[in-house]
């Protein structure tokens, strides 16, 4: 499925679709005309057996940068989670032209522009899902799905037309979803916002459990014979 307004997966940088979203952008682009100020497209390739999926853009992180989880504190934790387990390398210096790549894994959010207060209302959410969709749709190896929080957990069941208590959302929580051919299984954890780390919420080894579950699910499951190779 591709969504209206699209170049295959993302948003056009004037996206219209949720007005009170493009209006915050443009007040951020007069604000600060050197941010990017646009929806966020994902990162890491396509042919990746893992999709990270988080809420939305941060203010002064993806939104400035312009590389999901790039300039806050979420992506010091997540990026640096990803190159302890595989699915990066080189270095994370939290800008876009950093030379960091990511490995069998790619990252997106299920709200590709910024939300005021980082809340996105629900039919915000819902008319973003068609870029999660499309994302789906042009992932040929997908295997896993990781979701940081409880927005994000609820709107990839969503796209599998499955409601939110199929598989509540919690820290640690995985399940299979429901796809003809190969297997695809979907991990829950807590977001990687400096909010939770703070409070206790969400410890790094916490984290890491459910990435030593998803690398451990990769590893051990035949990857879809669909002639690409995964990589960087």
């Amino acid at each position: 499925m591709t969504p209206p307004h699209s170049t295959a997966c993302e948003p056009q940088h004037d996206c219209p679709l949720c007005p009170r979203l493009a209006e915050f952008r443009h007040e951020w682009r007069a604000r600060e005309p050197e941010w990017f100020n646009a929806p966020v497209p994902g990162f890491g390739p396509h042919n990746a057996r893992l999709l990270v999926i988080g809420l939305a853009p941060g203010l002064r992180g993806a939104n400035r940068s312009g590389r999901p989880f790039t300039g806050d504190y979420a992506g010091d934790l997540l990026y640096g989670t990803l190159l302890k387990f595989g699915f990066a390398h080189g270095t994370y210096a939290a800008a876009p032209d950093d030379g960091l790549a990511l490995h069998d894994a790619r990252i997106v959010n299920a709200v590709r522009c910024v939300p005021p207060q980082n809340k996105p209302t629900p039919l915000e959410i819902r008319t973003c899902r068609p870029f999660l969709l499309a994302e789906l749709a042009a992932m040929p190896n997908l295997m896993a799905i990781l979701t940081l929080g409880k927005i994000a957990h609820d709107t990839a069941l969503a796209t599998f037309g499955l409601p939110a208590s199929r598989l509540k959302f919690g820290h640690g929580v995985e399940g299979d979803l429901p796809r003809e051919g190969a297997p695809l299984r979907l991990f829950a954890s807590y977001h990687c916002s400096r909010y939770n780390t703070n409070t206790g919420k969400l410890t790094t080894a916490m984290f890491h459990d459910v990435f030593t579950a998803v690398r451990q699910y990769l590893d051990n499951t035949p990857c879809p014979d669909t002639g690409q190779d995964a990589g960087a």
